[in-house]
């Protein structure tokens, strides 16, 4: 009996071990391949303060945010710099209620009064998406905030086909890549 127990107990043991692999290997899927064995795993909490569950060796910082407001059924997003970490934590605040009118408001809010965080310039967010995880599109944006057209040769649309700036002028201005 104390065999079998013992054996129950590894069973469940090797169980959860595995389970867990296998959730930290979908945090990292955004993340570019030969970046995911060295990137730091973190989980939002309900305050929008993280506990880190795995700790990086490279820069790279993943979350999952599957099914939280305003969010996709299956969404893993990763980022360059972890000091890029309070910005999310404002969007993921703002985005709580699940009113896009009422997160955009809020948003508009901080950057018009300057607290809104500013992301570290030229950092990269990689996001995987879909309703679910076999239907995953990928997306990039690199981080440009207060670029204008002026300030960097490059358009603020994206009507001529190439690279532009998204959102120029503000602390959200991201470079937008054609195909994405």
């Amino acid at each position: 009996m104390k065999r079998f127990a013992l054996f129950v107990f590894v069973l469940a043991a090797v169980s959860v071990s595995a389970f867990a692999q296998d959730d930290l290997a979908k945090d990292v899927l955004a993340a570019p391949a030969n970046m995911r064995e060295g990137a730091t795993i973190i989980k939002w909490k309900p305050d929008f303060t993280y506990d880190v569950l795995k700790q990086g060796t490279n820069n790279i910082v993943c979350y999952d945010k599957s099914g939280f407001p305003e969010q996709p059924a299956f969404m893993v997003e990763c980022t360059s710099s972890k000091a890029n970490l309070d910005r999310e934590a404002q969007n993921l605040k703002a985005e709580a209620g699940g009113d896009k009118k009422a997160t955009q408001a809020m948003l508009e809010a901080e950057e018009k009064d300057g607290t809104r965080a500013k992301p570290v310039f030229g950092s990269v967010w990689y996001h995987a998406m879909g309703p679910d995880k076999d239907h995953v599109r990928m997306h990039m944006t690199i981080a440009v905030p207060g670029a204008t057209t002026q300030s960097m040769g490059l358009p603020d649309n994206g009507k001529d086909g190439t690279v532009w700036i998204m959102n120029a002028g503000s602390t959200t201005a991201h470079l937008m890549t054609p195909g994405e």
